[in-house]
């Protein structure tokens, strides 16, 4: 086992799973505390949340990627967090976990019945990479606008990732990651006094079910969870090249959350941001061995987890334009992998295109953000652009690549 783990993981998966954790901690972990704040939750309480959740990505995390051989990212949702800092303040604690524990069995129903996988098989390819692209392209622009703000930290970390790209690409996130965190200790900007590492204890508590929060804070949890998050996920594995079929990995989401829901966990679900991350090339070279960077990801999830709130402060400590830098350098692979694949079909290019724009344009309608009405304009302008026996061919040759990679 020892001889099969050195000979298919390596050292890009592991910096590509723990860049995923830091970015998924560093700037969604305010919000937690914002809604913290706003429930009046105990520290004990945050702490649990903070272990539901992360244990829950963590676990599904690994199991998931060693299920089907692919970087299965999971994540806590956070369109999630920000709703509850925003809306929790009218409803209690067992409420609220009420509402977790609808979302989660809803979530689970939708991918027993295969209903999310029906919906993900009828998106063409380009209009799901030309939706990857979009999502990433602010990511990768925040590195060069980050560069004006803080040039002498991130100026270097820009030269060391070009002299890796072309002496050691396999090191291309790790040696910037390196040497941002050499610059910003030689400027002090370093500051991890208040990191404790005391062991998070779960607090369980019971649900109290209410239709005002089932509906002011489940429905639209839910909405978020399967649009913005379950659908994002699973279209950057399909643009990454992984079919890996959907509805298993949102059964087991769904149960993970309903699990970990009495414990403060407000939903697991498929990741996005930190699946590109982990899905490029990047991670690896060889794509049938990335499913690593899943496994190194959902490890670190646990370890943080297994510390809950006070091990946070590790990642919130660091510079946000160290984290801005190293996450937009390791999703450019991603970046240039969906653009490449949104134009590459002249039958869908167009819809593709309208995908790509109103993603980038960060529109948010309904409290779903501009990922899932990119992807519904691409559908519509499909609809309308595209005649009936291109969409034929389309379809066909679609059935045919995918029978030609099960084979």
């Amino acid at each position: 086992m020892l001889r099969r783990i050195l000979s298919e993981s390596s050292l890009s998966a592991l910096v590509a799973g723990l860049v995923a954790v830091i970015v998924s901690y560093a700037g969604p972990a305010a919000l937690m505390f914002q809604a913290a704040d706003a429930a009046h939750l105990s520290h004990a309480q945050l702490s649990s949340w903070i272990w539901a959740i992360s244990i829950g990505s963590g676990l599904t995390g690994i199991a998931l990627s060693l299920r089907y051989r692919a970087p299965v990212i999971t994540a806590w949702s956070t369109p999630g967090a920000a709703l509850l800092a925003a809306g929790w303040t009218a409803y209690s604690y067992p409420e609220a976990i009420g509402a977790f524990i609808a979302v989660g069995v809803a979530i689970t129903v939708f991918g027993v019945t295969g209903l999310f996988a029906t919906f993900m098989d009828r998106i063409p390819k380009a209009v799901v990479s030309a939706m990857l692209a979009g999502i990433l392209f602010r990511f990768c622009v925040d590195v060069f606008t980050r560069a004006q703000a803080a040039p002498l930290l991130v100026g270097p970390m820009l030269l060391v990732w070009l002299a890796a790209r072309r002496l050691a690409p396999r090191y291309a996130v790790l040696l910037p990651l390196v040497a941002g965190l050499l610059m910003a200790a030689a400027f002090g900007q370093l500051s991890f006094g208040a990191v404790s590492a005391a062991p998070a204890i779960p607090v369980l508590t019971t649900p109290h079910f209410t239709m005002g929060a089932l509906l002011g804070l489940g429905v639209p949890l839910f909405v978020v969870a399967m649009a913005g998050q379950n659908a994002t996920g699973l279209g950057v594995m399909r643009a990454s090249g992984y079919n890996t079929p959907g509805s298993p990995l949102v059964t087991w989401t769904g149960v993970a959350s309903t699990l970990l829901a009495p414990f403060g966990s407000h939903g697991v679900n498929l990741a996005a941001i930190t699946a590109a991350i982990c899905t490029g090339p990047e991670a690896h070279t060889d794509p049938a061995r990335r499913y690593w960077a899943g496994i190194f990801c959902g490890g670190f999830y646990v370890l943080v987890g297994t510390f809950g709130a006070t091990l946070v402060g590790l990642f919130t400590a660091l510079p946000q334009a160290l984290v801005a830098v190293v996450s937009g350098l390791a999703l450019l692979g991603a970046f240039l992998g969906g653009l490449t694949q949104a134009t590459e079909d002249p039958v869908h290019r167009e819809s593709a295109v309208i995908t790509f724009l109103v993603t980038v344009s960060g529109v948010s309608l309904l409290g779903v953000g501009s990922s899932f009405w990119g992807l519904l304009a691409g559908l519509l302008a499909g609809a309308v652009l595209v005649g009936p026996q291109a969409r034929l061919q389309a379809a066909i040759t679609a059935h045919a690549g995918r029978a030609s990679a099960r084979k």
